[in-house]
């Protein structure tokens, strides 16, 4: 049987279970069991649970929970609202006001918190009824606000990496430092767009901010050193290479705690809550993980991946051709698909193309990590768009329009990492020449 009818049998096999409600992770492994029944001879019962015991015993893996958790606690602080009180003085005289603050709110808050979703909550029930108050275009708040959420995919500690480092078997510290750049080049290029658009458009006509002295705004600043401090211990560790990835996440959490504990919003009720939420979402994760690993086995028995890299080699396509097609290709599947299944159901087939074709690892990670960003704001199944239609009530359609420029700003930067592919790869190098010296 060829390749194509292969892939076919397998896509059909994968969206009937997903159709029919079926989790991501158990829908894997149905897959992954009925390619290894019906096309190898191997021992499908030993081989799935060997596959899925390796798959959730890794120590590397262990750094998951622990950075759920840390954001956990934090999303039951009071962090956006000091981040608000903190950054506000000094973005208030920016081209765009205060909506920057949407910007690098979600750039703080992306340094202490691998999720998306838990950065678009946090900075957003404390700045979008301040934006409101001060008459910010609502499509500007709300826009600004769902694509800046996505850096908490790429500026460490990032889950959608550490499933991506697990998932290829390389090193989460590297992926972690080849985040750092992009994401605040990112940012950046979030930032410039409000400054062009609160220039060029005639509704941007907010309340004026009071002016506030220099000692007034230092003063505010205070707000900001607890959350400075914890960033500085996290990836300072992993960085000068004092701590691996799953210690730095210990770290953050026992700082997370002293600083829930500090501000008196650290209770047994918000202790249990914030565990609890972590232990589901780590459940979740781990079984996705579990069925791709298992899905990735079964795949490397039929000889599909392979015979898929032969094939991508016979067509010749250069590495910008490559990157165009896997570009195309996971802003498709990233309709239909969140973020870390996306990579995890991918790899397979993706790695051996990936490494055929002599691009780094590591830095198509970040790659990855960009264009999985664009499924978070895509529709139907954009999960920051649910996450902004509970929080604001407003159709669907109408925060996808708003997230429209943030998503064309996120195309823009894949061109720029494959234009200027040390933005990801200079800082796991120099840290490789720290670590040694």
């Amino acid at each position: 049987m060829g390749e194509f009818e292969l892939i076919a049998i397998f896509l059909f096999i994968l969206f009937l279970l997903l159709g029919t409600g079926v989790w991501v992770g158990l829908a894997l492994l149905g897959v992954a069991f009925v390619g290894m029944e019906l096309f190898t001879s191997r021992p499908v019962g030993d081989t799935m649970i060997t596959t899925i015991w390796s798959a959730s015993s890794s120590w590397t893996l262990t750094a998951l929970p622990l950075f759920i958790w840390m954001g956990e606690i934090l999303y039951r602080t009071r962090l956006s609202e000091d981040m608000f009180r903190g950054l506000s003085p000094w973005l208030a005289r920016l081209p765009g006001g205060l909506i920057h603050t949407n910007i690098v709110g979600c750039t703080v808050f992306a340094a202490v918190s691998g999720s998306s979703a838990a950065t678009l909550t946090t900075v957003g029930k404390m700045s979008i009824p301040e934006l409101r108050k001060r008459e910010y275009p609502e499509n500007m708040i709300i826009g600004t606000l769902t694509g800046a959420a996505t850096l908490g995919l790429m500026i460490p500690p990032s889950l959608t990496l550490i499933v991506y480092g697990v998932t290829i078997n390389e090193s989460i510290s590297k992926l972690f430092m080849a985040g750092i750049l992009p994401g605040l080049v990112l940012a950046t290029m979030f930032m410039g767009y409000v400054a062009i658009y609160s220039r060029v458009s005639k509704k941007f006509k907010p309340v004026p901010e009071p002016e506030l002295t220099f000692a007034q705004k230092i003063a505010n600043s205070k707000f900001l050193i607890p959350v400075i401090l914890l960033i500085s211990v996290v990836i300072g560790s992993m960085y000068l290479g004092y701590a691996t990835a799953t210690e730095a996440a210990a770290f953050g959490v026992i700082g997370s705690l002293f600083m829930a504990g500090s501000q008196g919003s650290l209770s047994w009720t918000t202790f249990r809550e914030s565990l609890m939420g972590a232990t589901r979402t780590s459940a979740m994760i781990a079984l996705i993980l579990a069925g791709a690993a298992f899905l990735s086995l079964s795949m490397g028995f039929t000889g599909l991946p392979r015979a898929l890299a032969e094939w991508i080699a016979v067509l010749e396509l250069s590495r910008f051709e490559l990157l165009m097609v896997l570009l195309v290709f996971y802003i498709v599947i990233g309709c239909f698909l969140d973020g870390i299944s996306s990579v995890v159901l991918t790899m397979a087939v993706v790695e051996p193309m990936i490494r055929q074709a002599g691009i780094d690892v590591i830095w198509f990670g970040i790659f990855i990590v960009v264009v999985v960003e664009m499924a978070q704001i895509t529709p139907p199944i954009g999960f920051n768009l649910f996450v902004m239609q509970g929080m604001t009530k407003h159709e669907m359609g109408y925060i996808s329009r708003a997230a429209i420029p943030m998503f064309l700003i996120m195309v823009l930067m894949v061109f720029v990492l494959i234009f200027f592919p040390d933005l990801a790869t200079y800082l796991p190098d120099n840290m490789r020449s720290i670590n040694s010296s």
